[in-house]
C-alpha cells in the first residue's frame, strides 16, 4: 500500500518537476523552498552508485569533514586512558573514560553521536559491538574514529564530519546541513561530499559509477540533481 503523505508535502512535491535533473545550487534552492517543518530540518543527499556491494572491495564507508559544518552540536565520547585521555578532554570530548564508560553505555546509556576510540581500547569497546553497531556508533578505523590522534579525531566531529556507508543497495545518503544555512554554504557542503565519493570510486567498478544523485529536507520531497552540474 502507498504511504499516504500530508497536503503540505503535496502542495511541495507541486514545485518540483519529477522530470528535471537540477543544477547543483538550484536543486538545494529548491529543497529549501519547499521545506515546511516546523523546525530547522536537515538536508540530506542521497547517491545511487553502480556498485555490488556482495563484494567487498565496493562496500563504501568512511567521513569527511563538512567545510561549514553539520548544524548540529555533536556529542562526543572517547574511549582512552592516560595521557590519551587528557588529550580528548582537552580537545573538547564530552565524556572521556574506558572499563566506566563501557559499563555505563551496557546500563543503557547511549545519548551521544560520536564515539571514538584508542585502538588499545578496542578489545573492551568490542563488548559494545551488539548494542553500537546497530545505531552505527561503532568505532572504526574506516571513519577515522579508531585512532591514536584522538584530539584530532574529536576537533573534526566536532566542527561537522560525517559518515557515509553503502547500504545494500549500493545507496549512500549522506546529511549535509541545515536548511537554515545559507545556499552557497550548503552547495560547497555539498560538493565536497560528492568529491569524497568519487575519489573512493571502487577500481573494479566499469562504466557509469554515480547513477543518480538527489537532495531533500527532512520531509519534502527529492529533487533530482543534474550531474553534470557537479
Amino acid at each position: 500500500m502507498a504511504k499516504h503523505r500530508g497536503k503540505k508535502y503535496q502542495d511541495a512535491l507541486k514545485k518540483v518537476d519529477s522530470k528535471k535533473e537540477y543544477a547543483v545550487s538550484d536543486a538545494v534552492q529548491l529543497v529549501k523552498d519547499i521545506d515546511f517543518a516546523n523546525f530547522d530540518s536537515t538536508l540530506e543527499v542521497a547517491f545511487n552508485l553502480n556498485v555490488d556491494t556482495k563484494q567487498a572491495d565496493q562496500q563504501l564507508r568512511g567521513a569527511v569533514v563538512l567545510p561549514n559544518g553539520t548544524g548540529k552540536d555533536q556529542t562526543v565520547v572517547v574511549f582512552a586512558k592516560g595521557e590519551k585521555a587528557k588529550e580528548a578532554e582537552a580537545a573538547g570530548a564530552d565524556f572521556v573514560g574506558d572499563q566506566d564508560l563501557v559499563d555505563k553505555i551496557q546500563d543503557g546509556w547511549l545519548d551521544f553521536d560520536v564515539a571514538i576510540a584508542t585502538p588499545d581500547m578496542m578489545p573492551l569497546v568490542g563488548r559494545l559491538g551488539r548494542v553500537l553497531g546497530p545505531k552505527g556508533l561503532m568505532p572504526n578505523p574506516k571513519t577515522g574514529t579508531v585512532t591514536m590522534d584522538v584530539a584530532k579525531a574529536v576537533s573534526e566531529s566536532k566542527a561537522g564530519k560525517v559518515t557515509y556507508r553503502t547500504d545494500r543497495d549500493g545507496n549512500v545518503a549522506v546529511p549535509f546541513g541545515k536548511a537554515s544555512f545559507d545556499t552557497d554554504k550548503l552547495v560547497e557542503n555539498l560538493k565536497t561530499i560528492e568529491e569524497t565519493i568519487v575519489k573512493v570510486h571502487p577500481a573494479a567498478v566499469r562504466g557509469a559509477y554515480v547513477k543518480h544523485v538527489s537532495v531533500a529536507s527532512t520531509f519534502g520531497p527529492s529533487v533530482t540533481i543534474d550531474l553534470a552540474s557537479f
